[in-house]
């Protein structure tokens, strides 16, 4: 399609799947607000930021319904994509109002590999090289699933609305189980309890403690992806979401997306770096081995319930390429 095509007059009735989905996560995540009232942070804040989000998705809508064309219909996808950075630190807000269940899975990983995967393959492959390509496939994360969306949107339009749907939705039942289930991962835990007390097996529940306390281990800078990834977590990262491992999840999602677009260069160009992402989840001391397993097995699943749900509610979908 030329540039010239996008800006053509052409309207398309409703809403993306994409955009029903996220109102449909920001009703219930403005209930649990309501019943958290009282042991959260900032609530006024959070639902302030879903207000802020309404008016945004309506102004964008409404450029729609003023110039209906192509390149505002994808446009309105923005805000949905870049609400992902705002609901992931609140999953941290709710999962803290329990007690954190790091001694359990800490406990599995010594149970099933008889050591700290974390800690020994940090230790095993501690070059510069090793370090760097491990952070640099951590650090593409967000471009994985970037280029992916925006190659649905302009190379596989027909498809993107399903695309767009299974990706949002699997992300949001991440974001849910976080909610419930609080596990801050080996960085966070590791810091709390001690290295050494990790490495003799001795794993103390911590219970309320990541209320008050966010500082993480932090290893050694070895270079730019390693700053990069260092620099990320600490402006952006809480104790939340070990459980299973969303960067595993997302990727391995990513992954299947990209394979369903029938373009081999895209997938193939990714796998290399997905690999390496799935390692430096361990690599990097975010999450417990059985996280990063999980996360795996979570994200097929999750693919096929989404993609079985969508087909459910648009009988008549067309799944013709563009």
């Amino acid at each position: 399609m030329k540039l010239k095509d996008y800006f053509k007059k052409q309207y398309e009735k409703g809403l993306w799947s994409m955009e029903t989905i996220t109102l449909i996560y920001m009703l219930f995540t403005t209930i649990l607000i309501g019943i958290h009232w009282q042991g959260l942070a900032d609530p006024q804040g959070m639902v302030l930021t879903r207000v802020l989000m309404l008016a945004l998705m309506g102004v964008m809508y409404g450029a729609y319904r003023l110039y209906p064309c192509r390149a505002l219909r994808i446009a309105r996808v923005i805000p949905l994509l870049l609400g992902l950075i705002f609901w992931y630190p609140e999953t941290y807000d709710f999962c803290s109002q329990y007690p954190y269940l790091d001694h359990v899975f800490a406990e599995i990983d010594q149970t099933l590999f008889g050591c700290q995967p974390a800690l020994l393959f940090n230790k095993a492959l501690s070059s510069t090289f090793w370090s760097e390509a491990f952070n640099m496939g951590y650090y593409a994360y967000y471009y994985m699933m970037g280029a992916t969306i925006l190659f649905y949107l302009f190379g596989r339009y027909n498809q993107a609305d399903k695309a767009g749907f299974v990706f949002l939705a699997s992300f949001f039942l991440f974001y849910i189980i976080y909610e419930f289930l609080p596990v801050a991962g080996p960085q966070y835990y590791f810091k709390a309890v001690g290295v050494e007390a990790a490495c003799t097996g001795d794993f103390p529940a911590v219970g309320y403690y990541f209320q008050n306390h966010t500082e993480m281990l932090t290893p050694e800078i070895k270079g730019i992806f390693s700053k990069l990834v260092i620099g990320a977590q600490e402006v952006g990262e809480r104790p939340t979401a070990a459980f299973p491992s969303s960067h595993v999840g997302m990727s391995t999602v990513t992954m299947m997306l990209a394979w369903k677009t029938r373009n081999r260069w895209l997938f193939w160009v990714m796998f290399p770096v997905y690999l390496l992402l799935c390692c430096a989840t361990v690599y990097i001391l975010a999450h417990y081995l059985i996280d990063s397993i999980c996360g795996f097995f979570t994200a097929i699943l999750f693919f096929c319930f989404t993609s079985w749900l969508y087909d459910k509610l648009h009988p008549g979908y067309n799944t013709e390429r563009d």
